[in-house]
């Protein structure tokens, strides 16, 4: 196995032949599951998999290292690694031809390659199958106080980053932007930058404000908050919530906020758009290696807490609510089995 599950990705990835799965083994242990899952490979063979996560100033990157880390170590003859990508849209394509196996999505861009729209109008409907909703993205609208940004309205005119290019960042931007009348286009001098490059822009003064769409605390805001000299401002956006809501629907939007305790320099809770961040596999996996990820989720829970605090939220009962796209057959056994599955994620 070699020294780190993280990776940088790679075009293409070669795979071993045929491979079946003897189902994973799980045992109540002091009401904590464990995982033992047995391959039933040829022997010598190692199963290769592939999480595509996002850029290494969010949260999908050590989350996902932390995934890949627990599957390798548990998960016999399944060897996985945690890709940086772009984000949630280039992730579900990596999905769809199938050169990653498992993905970091949010709601509104995998609602998006379900049906075949938006940034998929031209690539097409993806077949892409929940494993578990993880925890909420909050959509950040970071700027400095010296900027004098203090609402949305504000941005007009103004230098703004909007995530990515291939980003879900992207996608809540505009659809942002435009619930609040602005065009994203016309209204703002735009930039396309991820978390970490926004971070050094405004801390420089070559952007006024970036939108980010990550969990909390998000480590490159927290780098950025604290710098001597500069104080952050998070820009409230939750004003927009009924808007989104109409036309994109109540699962795929909802109200939330950012306590002021998370980041150096707030001074006030702020009301911010919520969207659910699911990890999501082909509808082909197979569904043996689906059930045993699943279980690993949860088995090793305070595992993946100690990577990220995003990963504490995680429940069974969490897991199943939020998913704009049916749940893996795989993962729906697992469910079952631990006596949380009504069909609700369905």
């Amino acid at each position: 196995m070699p020294s780190s599950p993280w990776r940088t990705p790679a075009a293409h990835r070669e795979r071993s032949g045929a491979r079946t799965i003897r189902p994973a083994l799980i045992a109540a242990v002091a009401a904590a599951a464990t995982v033992a899952a047995a391959c039933g490979q040829p022997q010598g063979l190692t199963q290769r998999i592939s999480i595509a996560t996002g850029g290494t100033g969010g949260v999908y990157y050590p989350y996902g290292g932390g995934i890949a880390k627990v599957i390798s170590d548990n998960l016999e003859g399944v060897e996985a690694t945690a890709e940086v990508t772009a984000g949630t849209v280039d992730n579900l394509k990596f999905i769809a031809n199938r050169s990653a196996d498992l993905g970091f999505a949010l709601a509104d861009s995998l609602d998006d390659s379900f049906h075949g729209r938006g940034a998929f109008d031209e690539f097409g409907a993806v077949p892409a199958r929940a494993i578990a909703v993880l925890y909420d993205n909050h959509n950040h609208l970071v700027t400095l106080t010296s900027t004098g940004v203090t609402s949305i309205a504000d941005l007009a005119g103004r230098v703004v980053s909007t995530g990515a290019p291939g980003s879900g960042t992207e996608i809540s931007a505009f659809r942002i932007l435009e619930a609040a009348g602005l065009d994203p286009e016309q209204d703002i001098r735009r930039q396309s930058l991820g978390a970490v490059t926004s971070v050094d822009a405004l801390r420089d003064g070559k952007i006024d404000a970036f939108f980010w769409s990550g969990g909390i605390p998000t480590g490159s805001v927290l780098d950025l908050a604290t710098t001597p000299g500069r104080t952050i401002r998070l820009v409230p956006n939750g004003g927009v919530l009924d808007t989104l809501q109409t036309r994109y629907g109540a699962l795929v939007y909802h109200g939330s906020h950012i306590p002021e305790t998370t980041y150096p320099g707030m001074d006030a809770d702020v009301a911010t758009i919520a969207v659910s961040n699911v990890l999501v596999a082909h509808e082909a996996m197979d569904a043996e290696l689906a059930r045993g990820i699943t279980a690993a989720l949860f088995a090793y829970h305070d595992e993946l807490a100690a990577v990220h605090p995003m990963a504490g939220v995680l429940s069974l009962e969490s897991a199943l609510v939020g998913s704009p796209v049916p749940f893996h057959d795989g993962a729906a056994a697992y469910y079952r089995e631990r006596g949380v599955w009504d069909g609700a994620g369905q």
